[in-house]
């Protein structure tokens, strides 16, 4: 008598890469039977125990006795899944070969071609697509045409043939109806969490309203098919940090012209309703255009107001120079770290150097949880007319000290029109101090003509 064959849950390596986790999760028949428990053990099962181990010629044989390829446990998962989840690309051919369905999917709705990439396995990536594996449908697909989003963007319109890698990879550049664009692109393994699929569309639905000159223009989005993608305007004169490396320290006019134009841009991103915090704002996330007028970029819906930390930046990720110390304690922060940020990049276009720049980066948000701040070495004229004390206000270790935007605005706006009146008064002097120089040259060689004449 045939004995009586239980529902199974293949537990051993790697696991479905858009399952939750199941611990402390039990399940009756879960695991893989052994023959010491005096059952029969199922060759369908044992077909998955063979892939996670790899064993190419113990899968041959049992497919070759008639073993279904496509079984399937009770999450749904099948011999291809977990082949390619372990990257056995020698099995994951033979189990094509002998009829697996490549685009099968586990209770989650993950593929075997999900797997692969999920876990990096790039050689069963490549056969799994070469035998017709579709990408997984975008998280945010939606069935009726009438709800695809007006900032969609057909992804055969993007050209990548000439792609460059740019804003700290971030971003790459690409060409969309003959216009260059730079575009983030998203793994599927981004969306494996819904939270952050309700972020990203909420992040998408904010983009398309932000209108301002002094913030990088969101152009649409590829939202319905994989891989996603955010279409940005694309700047080609690069970023501040270049800038700053190739010129050094600015003159104090030029320096508030920048950041008037850098304080407007957050202004307006802390005015949103929620506000949106930067988090990020560093140089090299500070565009500039063809007009040399500088635009934010490189912000996005997961740092709306307010934000909890449930770990603190990776300065892999982010640069830790310009982090105010908030962020990287525990609890919540507000618009005011951005703030921070600012004065740091105000008297770096002064000093010509980043913050506390004789440190590691890592090292430098010890300083200023220490409430140390960077030197101010320049000579104190090029802090002239409250400059180097709006800096000092904007890094204030007490966040409520510290003023918003529109204040900075207006103080930067005195500021600039000192420096300019300054600038004027100059350059009329030296005016007139040439137009004496002239005047007394004709005068001198009117009497030297003179003397001539009388002298004939």
């Amino acid at each position: 008598m045939e004995a009586e064959l239980h529902p199974v849950r293949f537990k051993l390596g790697k696991q479905s890469s858009l399952a939750p986790d199941r611990s402390g999760e039990k399940f009756e028949g879960e695991g893989v039977y052994d023959s010491d428990d005096g059952l029969e053990i199922d060759s369908r099962v044992r077909l998955m125990y063979l892939a996670n181990e790899g064993d190419f010629e113990g899968i041959k044989e049992l497919l070759d006795s008639g073993v279904d390829v496509n079984f399937k446990d009770i999450d749904d998962r099948s011999a291809l899944h977990i082949a390619a989840c372990q990257g056995y690309a020698d099995v994951v051919g033979l189990l094509l070969e002998n009829g697996a369905d490549v685009n099968c999917k586990d209770r989650w709705g993950s593929t075997p071609l999900a797997d692969a990439i999920h876990y990096k396995q790039q050689n069963v990536i490549k056969l799994l697509e070469k035998n017709g594996a579709k990408p997984m449908m975008a998280p945010m697909h939606v069935k009726h045409a009438r709800e695809v989003p007006e900032y969609e963007i057909n992804p055969n319109d993007l050209d990548f043939t000439k792609s460059v890698d740019i804003s700290k990879g971030t971003f790459c550049r690409a060409s969309w109806r003959g216009t260059l664009v730079a575009v983030k692109k998203f793994g599927e393994d981004v969306f494996a969490d819904e939270e952050k699929v309700r972020a990203f569309r909420d992040e998408l639905a904010l983009l398309q309203k932000i209108r301002h000159p002094n913030v990088v223009q969101f152009l649409g989005a590829v939202t319905q098919s994989s891989p996603m993608m955010i279409v940005m305007e694309y700047l080609p004169k690069g970023d501040l940090r270049e800038y700053l490396n190739r010129k050094g320290a600015l003159k104090p006019s030029l320096a508030v012209k920048l950041a008037l134009d850098i304080a407007r841009g957050m202004n307006y991103l802390h005015e949103n309703r929620p506000p949106i915090i930067h988090r990020d704002l560093e140089p090299s996330n500070i565009l500039r255009d063809d007009s040399n007028h500088l635009k934010v970029a490189d912000f996005g819906a997961s740092k709306l107001l307010t934000v909890k930390q449930d770990r603190p930046p990776n300065c892999h990720d982010t640069s830790c120079r310009y982090v105010a110390p908030e962020a990287f304690a525990e609890g919540e922060y507000d618009t005011k770290a951005d703030v921070f940020s600012f004065a740091l990049i105000l008297q770096e276009m002064i000093e010509g150097c980043p913050p506390f720049s004789g440190k590691k980066e890592d090292e430098v948000p010890d300083e200023y949880s220490a409430k140390n701040r960077p030197p101010f070495r320049a000579p104190a004229k090029l802090y002239a007319h409250g400059l180097r004390e709006l800096i000092e206000e904007c890094w204030s270790e007490k966040p409520s000290k510290r003023p918003s935007f529109e204040k900075i605005i207006e103080r930067l706006e005195r500021i600039h029109r000192a420096l300019s009146h300054k600038s004027h008064w100059k350059g009329l002097r030296c005016f007139n101090n040439l137009e004496a120089m002239l005047k007394k040259d004709l005068s001198l060689r009117s009497t030297s003509s003179s003397r001539s004449t009388n002298s004939i």
